[in-house]
């Protein structure tokens, strides 16, 4: 048993076992939550017993969990709730209302106390949100209808484990005292004049402070970080809870043209605290007490596998959904998410559960976490066995969807463009010009507004941002184009969307022979070498004014340079690009003033 003389060494060999445990759980197409559980059960008491530093690991865990709070209320996406109407709120609520009820029985069934199976009964009804949207978004199902309605009744769940956290942590502070009401009273006029002043700083500071620091997207992500952490200090030291506290920061800044930028900087680092967290839970499992959690786990995984997508099924069936959009957004249920590990930690912070209790939630999340990765992965498959039993869950006229179906379609977008300058901008007009729709991207946030103002449809992001292009309008776009002139930016781009499923062209821009080669490499259809261009067309115009506008002799010939030559000197050769686009097999754009 190697022995650590300091908190440095203890992490390194936490992190060098965590990267091992993640290559592992990837291999085997499971989420890191999964791995990281596993590194907490192996370093812990319960295991190899490496890490002594729990201050420190407890410090990063709770650091995890408030970035991890910021992020959702940076994401809180009211308008997805709202154009999915009423299936998300029926369908989120009514999820967490039935598994609650169910859960609470079964729990009892299993002889657990009442608040231990309230608990457990709650846990049970929240899906994870970032694991379910990876898988989707791998699967490329993320913008289909079932997509689309899980995501938002996922965000109707997050909306309601923050709310059950910050009853919680109520109830929590109103134990110590001699009063619960006035406590309560105390919490929620604090909790008032808390909300009002983040208002203030929503409609009078950020409008401006966000603007100026956007320039630098590494400034603008460290100011994100300060604000919610430090609105989760103050959300603790008011009497509410570091949670609601960071929550409230992201929902502050959620309005913000720059918020995709921020959750998509932020999605890394919240990972690798979270790490701590779930390798604190893993640390805390008793692996003499498997034996006695068995059956109840199983029970329970067995209800979160199966009970809770039939819930779903049931939901939308009446609704008026088919039962294969039914089935596939039901499978997004079948597995508890991290903040009911989370929940269960805080109820035993408070004292109300103890850490066999939490040990069992977080077994469930084990098995349903495990399981249910693969029901999502192979959920086609899976539809088309049981497609003979599933009439039960459909109407026999799913009018909901027929309804959809005859609703006209958003404009896709045919052609995304990064970077937006003198040279980008020119593009941006000449394509638009030809009919072509256009979604610019850039991280000045001047342009940004500029465009926005001129009513051409814009993305404040970074092009070396590996996860943007998930926010992008990809779907039936057919080009890509980058007039961005760094290399590793251009580079980062083109493996970025490789990464997130682009299988249309992509344009680069270069300024150098060896820049062009190395991009065309990596796999871009087309490089734009502006100093070139701009060369040729001078030529154009300098020979067109000097020779006579006669046809070209049998005696020309074509020089290396693409300049057609003959006796009385060059001759331009008109050049041309051509954009593919939906509904026509190209757009030959030539040259302006050829």
């Amino acid at each position: 048993m190697p022995v650590f003389h300091s908190v440095f060494y203890e992490i390194a060999a936490l992190l060098l076992i965590a990267a091992v445990c993640g290559a592992v759980a990837v291999r085997l197409r499971q989420p890191l939550i999964v791995a990281f559980i596993v590194v907490g059960i192996l370093v812990g008491p319960a295991g190899l017993h490496w890490v002594h530093s729990a201050d420190q690991v407890d410090l990063l865990a709770k650091m995890g969990i408030a970035l991890l709070l910021f992020v959702v209320g940076l994401r809180l996406d009211l308008h997805l709730i709202r154009s999915m109407g009423r299936v998300a709120l029926a369908t989120g609520l009514g999820q967490v209302l039935f598994t609650s009820v169910i859960g609470y029985v079964l729990a009892r069934t299993l002889a657990l106390e009442p608040v231990a199976a309230l608990y457990v009964a709650v846990a049970l009804t929240f899906s994870s949100t970032i694991i379910i949207v990876k898988l989707l978004t791998d699967k490329r199902e993320i913008d289909a209808l079932h997509g689309r309605i899980a995501v938002g009744f996922l965000i109707v769940q997050d909306i309601v484990v923050v709310l059950v956290m910050i009853a919680l942590s109520a109830f929590g502070v109103g134990e110590q005292g001699t009063g619960l009401a006035a406590v309560l009273f105390t919490v929620a006029l604090k909790g008032a004049v808390f909300l009002v002043g983040v208002g203030v700083m929503m409609r009078v500071v950020f409008p401006a402070l966000l603007g100026r620091l956007a320039f630098s997207p590494e400034l603008l992500v460290l100011f994100a970080v300060a604000w919610g952490v430090s609105l989760a200090s103050l959300g603790d030291a008011l009497g509410f809870s570091k949670e609601l506290g960071a929550f409230v920061a992201g929902v502050s800044l959620a309005s913000s043209p720059y918020r995709h930028a921020i959750g998509a900087r932020l999605t890394g680092l919240r990972d690798f605290l979270l790490l701590f967290f779930f390798v604190s839970l893993g640390a805390q499992l008793d692996l003499r007490l498997l034996g006695v959690q068995a059956d109840p786990a199983a029970a329970l995984s067995l209800f979160v596998l199966i009970g809770n997508p039939l819930i779903v099924m049931i939901i939308m069936g009446a609704m008026g959904y088919r039962k294969r959009t039914g089935f596939l957004a039901g499978l997004t249920v079948a597995q508890i998410s991290e903040f009911s590990l989370i929940f269960g930690a805080l109820g035993v912070s408070v004292g109300h559960i103890d850490a066999s209790v939490l040990g069992l939630i977080t077994l469930v999340g084990l098995v349903t976490i495990g399981l249910s990765t693969y029901l999502i992965l192979y959920s086609h498959p899976l539809y088309e066995r049981l497609v003979p039993w599933l009439g039960l869950f459909e109407r026999r006229i799913p009018h909901r969807e027929e309804q959809l179906d005859g609703e006209p379609e958003s404009q896709t977008v045919s052609v995304i463009l990064f970077g937006l300058g003198r040279y980008g901008n020119r593009i941006a007009q000449g394509l638009r010009r030809q009919g072509l729709v256009v979604l610019g991207v850039d991280f000045d946030p001047q342009v940004v507004a500029r465009c926005q103002r001129l009513g051409f449809a814009v993305h404040y992001g970074d092009a070396e941002d590996p996860e943007l292009p998930a926010m992008l309008s990809l779907q039936g776009c057919r080009w890509v184009l980058s007039t961005i002139v760094v290399p590793d930016v251009n580079l980062t781009l083109l493996h970025a969307l490789r990464h997130h499923g682009y299988t249309g062209h992509v344009a680069t821009t270069a300024t150098t022979v060896e820049e062009q080669t190395a991009l065309e490499a990596a796999g871009a259809h087309l490089v734009l070498v502006p100093y070139a261009d701009a060369a040729e067309r001078a030529v154009e115009v300098v020979i067109g004014s000097i020779l006579p506008p006669s046809g070209p002799r049998d005696s020309e010939a074509q020089d290396p340079d693409g300049i057609a030559s003959d006796s009385n000197g060059p001759r331009p050769v008109q050049l041309g690009m051509s954009f593919p686009y939906p509904g026509s097999e190209t757009v030959h754009r030539k040259p302006e003033g050829s």
